[in-house]
């Protein structure tokens, strides 16, 4: 299962919700709770991925603050050059950098493009997923294939 690699099978490749670094905060967050996501991916002018925001910077960094999200540009909040996953990273590589580094979400970065976002909720199906079929394969194997049929 940690050898699993992101790309496909944590995560499909998929076009992935972007904005502008001067984009406002409440354009951020207009379109995460759109699309129902917790984080968004901050491009430069050729697509190339410069940052990240996510619901806790705007709990944190906006609310908190009382910063004025609807002329406040995400730049001054967001995750400038954030740490990223390959499409050939495993499972396991992204589980240790997220739990290593607190991260909810990462970028998969191909040619400095976000061909997808791994969640910490991605990787825990994922992990489950493996382990009910390490129990499957197992009680075959102890208890013959007849078991449970």
């Amino acid at each position: 299962m940690m050898q699993r690699k992101i790309v496909p099978d944590i995560v499909e490749r998929s076009s992935i919700a972007t904005m502008k670094a001067e984009d406002t905060i409440l354009d951020a967050a207009k379109i995460m709770a759109g699309k129902n996501i917790a984080a968004m991916i901050v491009v430069d002018e050729n697509s190339n991925i410069t940052g990240i925001v996510t619901e806790r910077d705007m709990t944190q960094r906006v609310l908190a603050k009382g910063v004025d999200a609807a002329t406040t540009a995400v730049s001054t909040i967001m995750t400038a050059n954030p740490d990223t996953l390959s499409p050939d990273d495993s499972a396991g590589d992204a589980l240790v950098l997220m739990q290593s580094r607190k991260y909810r979400h990462l970028p998969v970065e191909e040619d400095g493009k976000c061909v997808a976002v791994v969640s910490i909720r991605d990787l825990y199906a994922a992990v489950q997923e493996a382990l009910e079929e390490d129990i499957r394969e197992t009680e075959a194997f102890v208890f013959g294939d007849r078991y449970g049929a």
